[in-house]
């Protein structure tokens, strides 16, 4: 991200566009959108320093509603426009705002190459497991027999884990949050921020019209101590109301394990602590069967690596080294010519 920090204070306010709103009430985008704007004043990036990219899909409107430099791109190809924007000026803090079914299907090639290069980009994938925009077909991250418009049998595609493609692309930084989780959504998206490379966060986005409660079973109140497991580096893996449960790495199956402080000999000493660096802990968490097991939030994988657009200026300095400054006149005049 850029290093000027603005003299003033920000506020909220100073990321909120003119523009009316305009999700279906009670769209977990508008919760989204709050934390986001919550969020960025504390990372000490100005609005005109800012750009916010999008493809197409509901969650794809978030340009227009940002006080910020924005461009609403066409299906899949955000990451292209993203990646073009910050090699061209690197000073510019870029976010990209993509669904499950822009980013992983129709934009599943594009994402998958901005991860594995490493562009300096913040990737926002709002996953409600349906195509909203376009009224109900079941998206890449759909369960098995999923009923929807298109499959009015049940789907019989097997779902893609975003956080898994990503860890798989060699994404440096993968996250999960929740839409409605406010507190915990802007500091993973303050982490990602602050982070130098490609940020993939997954964020579970409820939509009431088309899939609502997807996610029901470990976001509501009453589940959610025992169904979701926050990591945080350096600490313990454990979870539920009592604070009692944890992950454990089984010594014959290498395989995780869910157990209880204090049960058949069991200690805290036991649990595992979590340690983002390690990308293979970061697999075996983003993939647990829920529910099973508890659904992994938080940063699962964070790693520092040269960026993308760090090693294309170094080519073009050492490009002018050795052949000295472009001509782009001469350059259009040389070899072969025509008129037409």
């Amino acid at each position: 991200m850029t290093s000027v920090i603005p003299t003033e204070k920000l506020t909220k306010k100073d990321f909120s566009s003119d523009q009316d709103v305009r999700w279906c009430p009670g769209c977990g985008d508008y919760a989204i959108l709050a934390a986001v704007q919550r969020t960025l004043p504390d990372i000490g990036v100005a609005p005109h320093q800012m750009v916010w990219v999008s493809g197409i899909g509901c969650s794809s409107r978030f340009p227009y509603y940002m006080a910020s430099y924005g461009f609403h791109t066409i299906h899949g190809r955000a990451p292209a426009i993203a990646t073009g924007i910050k090699v061209s000026n690197p000073d510019l803090t870029v976010w990209l705002v993509t669904g499950d079914g822009d980013g992983l299907s129709i934009g599943g090639n594009h994402l998958m190459h901005v991860l594995r290069r490493n562009v300096g980009l913040n990737v926002l994938m709002f996953n409600n497991r349906i195509y909203g925009l376009t009224k109900g077909q079941y998206s890449p991250t759909s369960e098995v027999g999923k009923i929807t418009k298109s499959t009015p049998l049940g789907s019989a595609d097997h779902p893609v884990d975003p956080a898994s493609f990503a860890l798989g692309c060699n994404a440096r930084f993968v996250a999960r949050s929740i839409d409605v989780e406010a507190k915990h959504l802007g500091q993973v998206l303050e982490r990602a921020a602050k982070h130098k490379g490609t940020t993939f966060t997954e964020i579970y986005q409820n939509c009431n019209v088309f899939n609502d409660g997807a996610f029901d079973a470990f976001r509501e109140k009453d589940v959610k101590d025992e169904r979701q497991l926050l990591v945080e580096h350096g600490k313990p893996l454990v979870f539920g109301k009592e604070r009692n449960r944890g992950l454990r790495l089984n010594p014959k199956s290498f395989q995780l394990e869910v157990v209880t402080v204090g049960e058949n000999g069991v200690n805290l000493d036991d649990v595992l602590v979590h340690d983002e660096t390690n990308p293979m802990l970061a697999t075996l968490l983003a993939r647990m069967p829920f529910p099973a097991f508890p659904v992994a939030l938080g940063v699962l994988y964070a790693a520092e690596a040269e960026t993308y657009e760090d090693r294309v200026a170094q080519q073009r300095r050492a490009g002018a080294e050795r052949f000295g400054k472009g001509d782009l006149k001469k350059l259009l005049h040389s070899g072969e010519t025509w008129t037409v």
